[in-house]
Order: C-alpha cells, then structure tokens, then sequence
C-alpha cells in the first residue's frame, strides 16, 4: 500500500488540553460542571443540588424535567430573566449557545456543550444566551432544569426562534445526526 500524502488531509487540531479541559472559546457566564459520581456495587449516585453557595449562588425556586426524542431537537430559546441550570440524568444532548448579548466581552460566540453521563453533567445558561439542544444519542434524553425563576404562565419568560432562523448565524443541520 503507497503511503498516504500528509498534504492531501487537514491537520487535526486540538480541542481540549492534556487534562481534558476544553480550549474553544466560551461564553462569558456558562458555566459547566461534572459533579462527583458515587460509584459501587449497587449503581451510581451524583448529586444534583448540594447546597455549594459556590455553584448555587442563585436559589432553587422551581425543578423541571424534560425530554428529547433521538434525533429531535428543542430551541432556539433566550431568556430576559431567568437563568437555566441544566442536569442531563439520562441519554445524550448537544447544546449550541449563542451569545448575541450587544454588551458581553463574547458577543457573536457560539459554544458548544455535549450534555453526557460521561462527561459534562451540568450547565448554566446566563440570561440573553440563546440556547438549542440536540438528541444525539438513540434513547430519549431526560434533562432537569433548576431555572432561577418559576415559569409564570401568563408571561413566560422565554424568546423562541425557529431552529433555522437566518438571525443566529449557526447551521444547525451540520450539527443534525444522519440516522
């Protein structure tokens, strides 16, 4: 077999440092978190909420938990008041963030967040972040959320865009699993 020509591909570039922390641009406010996972002959345990004025500066008010099909996704969504704090229990999530607030130091970045058991478990979502999420796996996915606001039925908090909008500069479909 002739061997390969190393001008013929791109070169592969590094996404996350020897210790596994990422080097892609983040938004000013997201935060993400792998809380410890108890382990023993029984099953697994992690907590959801702890009580760490560190990572719970904003009090519990309201829990919810939603689910994404294979395949589906849910977003675009904004938020003027109310920050959402995800915890992926089950299944594989993708969530692309946009950050198009005018005064942040990140405007126009766009992050990306894989929402996994065996990996990142937990993520805040500032307010004004548009956010989508995608099922990448081939089970349903469960999340919770631990938004700092209850959902106010008549006035929900919440700006929704449709998933291919030209406003936020993203192509979602390269993103999509082809199934």
């Amino acid at each position: 077999m002739p061997p390969v020509k190393p001008d013929l591909g791109e070169r592969d570039v590094a996404t996350v440092t020897p210790a596994g922390e990422s080097v892609l641009k983040t938004i000013d406010g997201v935060e993400t978190r792998s809380p410890v996972i108890h382990v023993d002959h029984r099953g697994a345990l992690f907590e959801v909420y702890n009580g760490d004025p560190d990572e719970w500066r904003e009090p519990v008010v309201y829990i919810y938990q939603t689910s994404v099909f294979p395949g589906q996704l849910k977003g675009w969504a904004c938020h003027e008041k109310k920050i959402d704090r995800y915890t992926i229990s089950s299944g594989e999530l993708l969530v692309l963030l946009y950050d198009a607030r005018a005064d942040s130091p990140t405007n126009g970045v766009l992050q990306r967040v894989g929402l996994s058991a065996r990996a990142v478990t937990q993520l805040r979502i500032p307010v004004g972040v548009w956010h989508l999420i995608i099922n990448l796996g081939d089970v349903e996915a469960q999340l919770v959320n631990l938004p700092t606001e209850r959902y106010q039925h008549d006035k929900p908090d919440r700006i929704l865009l449709p998933w291919d909008t030209t406003e936020i500069p993203v192509d979602v479909r390269s993103y999509l699993r082809k199934f």
